[in-house]
């Protein structure tokens, strides 16, 4: 039982990875397509190689989820599986839900409130200091820095080829863009895949399978491979919201959204730990370009739904989470 239960929750996690790449694809290509800098599929291809890349290049990310969300040692193991499995459901509904509106909510934020969602309702120990210094500090600050970042760099660009002639200094930046999305989709992989290969360390140490909190290469493998295959698939709905709908971008403000986005999804994993959303952070940065142009240049209508969904991904990923929890443990256990 407990076998069959390690492989279901090792396939929704996939399966979350999968729907995290198609969801979040937009988070790396959507102003590079939008400007033209890249054509649809070729961005694509792009992103997923380098989404894979990015999720073999550290663990830190990884080692926060499988530890520092919740603790499941004081539960039996099949109680502690169907606890990760129903904290993957929630956060995979709330990722399609939000899909199919249209909408670059967090997956990184669904996870997180999926499973302290099934913490609170099976009663198991939920670390809220850590989620307060790794999950909440880190989520309001990285759209703040984000959009300040971005707004600050885009106004030193602007000065910078104050005097160059548009027609080139945009063609330049267009080239230039095909280098920032290739660092944003490596930053996506470095932060979003080894999320769920966090979550796969839980499973398999509560299965019994596996000691400590090193990441099996076999789980890396396989977490790059699903999040590869999700962002080649595409993210049409949500990559029009990001590279459309916010504002109208140029390959200079398109350049400077994701080299900033890019350098906050980097010091995030490697000197905080932290499992920062991407979606939120170049949202931010794109809304930090926009903003050089003018106020209005800024949809706020349209990043004002953004928001919305900000705030609800973790408590409704959370109640998700609770519920199939609440349907789950009594049939299986």
């Amino acid at each position: 039982m407990e076998l069959a239960l390690v492989i279901v929750v090792v396939a929704f996690a996939l399966g979350f990875d999968y729907t995290n790449g198609f969801h979040d694809a937009a988070n790396a290509i959507a102003t590079s397509v939008s400007t033209r800098a890249l054509t649809p599929r070729a961005a694509l291809i792009m992103a997923a190689v380098f989404n894979l890349v990015g999720a073999l290049l550290g663990t830190q990310v990884a080692t926060t989820i499988a530890e520092d969300i919740i603790s499941i040692s004081s539960v039996s193991s099949q109680e502690a599986l169907i606890i990760v499995l129903s904290g993957l459901i929630g956060a995979i509904t709330w990722n399609l839900i939000t899909w199919r509106l249209g909408l670059p909510s967090s997956s990184t934020h669904a996870l997180i409130g999926g499973l302290t969602g099934v913490g609170i309702a099976s009663g198991v120990t939920v670390h809220w200091d850590a989620i307060l210094d790794k999950v909440v500090i880190p989520m309001i600050l990285s759209p703040f820095v984000g959009f300040l970042l971005a707004f600050l760099l885009m106004v030193g660009v602007l000065w910078l080829v104050r005097n160059s002639a548009p027609a080139r200094t945009m063609r330049r930046f267009r080239i230039s863009q095909t280098a920032s999305a290739a660092a944003m989709a490596l930053g996506h992989g470095l932060q979003d895949a080894q999320k769920t290969m966090g979550v796969i360390v839980l499973a398999l140490v509560a299965g019994g399978f596996h000691t400590g909190d090193t990441i099996p290469l076999w789980v890396k493998l396989s977490a790059a491979t699903a999040i590869s295959l999700g962002t080649y698939s595409g993210g049409w709905r949500i990559m029009r919201t990001l590279g459309r709908k916010v504002i109208e971008l140029d390959p200079a403000r398109g350049f400077v959204a994701e080299s900033v986005a890019a350098s906050v999804l980097y010091a995030s994993a490697y000197w905080l730990h932290a499992p920062i959303s991407t979606t939120h952070t170049i949202t931010s940065a794109i809304m930090g370009v926009g903003a050089t142009k003018r106020l209005s240049a800024v949809r706020w209508g349209v990043a004002g739904n953004i928001g919305v969904a900000w705030v609800l991904t973790i408590p409704m990923a959370a109640l998700v989470a609770a519920c199939v929890y609440w349907i789950l443990n009594p049939i299986l256990t």
